[in-house]
């Protein structure tokens, strides 16, 4: 007769011997692990934002992301207003006298036609180990106006200051225009000069106006260079708005409440043209003040960086629990069928260089391209789970599963990073990984697994 075990000796059986007790140990290791995987991500965040702060750095130098708003005609009139200049009491009643106060206000009139033509010429830059893109825009335009209507304003003639007429035209970074601006103006020449009427970071130049006929037309050219970064756009203020323009960026992205009506992309750069009209945005031809309606209304081009190295780090450190887990799990089926028991220190440090594949991928992709640094970090870290199953386990038949196994699992989640549409990859991968989990599993007899075997 088997003599009956201690409580004791039962506890230490299921301690030695239980699945769920192994399952649950695991389970709270992977919970562990998120404390450095979390520390990770957190490193990829301070790396990409000294990232940023090194765009910053050098766009401010050079020049910001830049938004081309004008050309605007902006014509001065008088108003006038009563304001009350003094009030008393008596015994008669109040006494109320007023004043008349003269002010200046601005009308705003936009282009009949407004063409814009432009090159965008990029180039990249480095702050340390971090690239920065930037660019000189050449930009020509050219357009008309009509002669400036008042009717049905109640603006008297006599109040419309003709001869103080202003064309203006708004850069988002004044700091980035690199030669003097001249526009022609019919006959006349008038160079550009600081400072516009309601507009923020404008500037203008003095036209001339024929108050004698209405029917004129005015016709307008000016070049203007600047430097820039990262976008570029235009507000469509014509009542006909064409935009042309032409780069060496191989990855431009549209953006913007308008796309180009025709555009190629190719190795060697893009070609964009849009057409707009007026009645395609929410504002008149003319304005009492300048709303920001205006550039709500812009459109135009980003110098897009496809995925950089920190991005696809973030993306990358998105699945490190998938890395851990599925790595675990080939360990756990291992030590099931072969009867092979691993500490839980073996699953730690098993975590642990997986957590140290990120920091190798983030510090090397620094330096080099993306897919050589995972090509660099995953071998690094397969390697020495490779040579670490092999002292664990001393099967060579093993080991080589593993590291196969390792193969596959770091192969499968580089696509994922580099695939078009993740979500769909990762669906179907992650479909096939839970079939090929069940079939293992049904193949587990649960409950009696090491009771076979205890010796082992």
């Amino acid at each position: 007769m088997t003599p009956k075990k201690s409580f004791s000796e039962r506890a230490s059986d299921w301690v030695q011997y239980s699945l769920t007790l192994r399952l649950l140990t695991i389970g709270f290791l992977i919970l562990i692990l998120l404390i450095p995987v979390n520390m990770v991500s957190s490193l990829i965040g301070e790396r990409q934002s000294r990232q940023y702060e090194a765009v910053n750095e050098i766009s401010e130098k050079w020049g910001l992301s830049q938004t081309l708003n004008g050309l605007i005609l902006t014509v001065p009139y008088y108003e006038y207003s009563k304001v009350v200049k003094e009030s008393s009491n008596s015994n008669e009643g109040n006494s109320v006298t007023y004043e008349t106060v003269r002010s200046t206000n601005y009308m705003h009139f936009l282009p009949d036609q407004l063409t814009i033509d432009g090159a965008i010429d990029p180039e990249k830059r480095y702050r340390g180990i971090f690239e920065v893109v930037v660019y000189k825009a050449f930009i020509q335009i050219k357009g008309s106006f009509s002669h400036p209507d008042f009717s049905n304003t109640g603006i008297e003639a006599t109040n419309i200051l003709w001869e103080q007429a202003q064309l203006s035209f708004e850069l988002s970074d004044l700091r980035g225009i690199q030669n003097s601006v001249a526009v022609q103006w019919n006959q006349h020449k008038v160079a550009f000069e600081p400072g516009s009427p309601d507009i923020n970071n404008g500037i203008s130049a003095p036209v001339p106006l024929d108050t004698e006929n209405a029917n004129v037309n005015y016709a307008f050219e000016t070049q203007i260079d600047f430097n820039g970064s990262s976008s570029l756009s235009f507000t469509p203020l014509g009542k006909t708005t064409d935009v042309s323009l032409h780069s060496t960026w191989p990855n431009p992205s549209f953006s913007g409440n308008f796309l180009p009506d025709q555009r190629e992309i190719s190795e060697k750069g893009f070609e964009a043209d849009w057409k707009v009209l007026y009645v395609n945005r929410s504002y008149p031809q003319r304005l009492d003040y300048i709303s920001g309606k205006l550039k709500e209304s812009a459109f135009g081009v980003n110098l897009y960086v496809p995925a950089d190295e920190y991005q696809k780090s973030t993306r990358a450190a998105k699945y490190a629990v998938l890395f851990i887990m599925l790595t675990f799990a080939i360990f756990f089926f291992v030590q099931i069928f072969r009867k092979i028991r691993i500490h839980p220190f073996q699953y730690i440090v098993v975590g642990l260089a997986l957590c140290v594949f990120y920091t190798l991928l983030i510090s090397i992709s620094e330096r080099l391209n993306f897919s050589m640094s995972y090509l660099i970090s995953s071998t690094a870290i397969i390697g020495i789970i490779t040579v670490f199953t092999a002292r664990i386990f001393r099967n060579g038949r093993i080991t080589t599963m593993i590291a196969a196994l390792l193969v596959v699992l770091y192969g499968f989640i580089y696509n994922l990073i580099q695939a078009e549409d993740p979500l769909l990859a990762g669906s179907i991968g992650l479909f096939v990984i839970l079939c090929v989990l069940m079939w293992v599993s049904s193949k587990i007899d649960w409950y009696n697994t090491y009771r076979k075997d205890p010796e082992n």
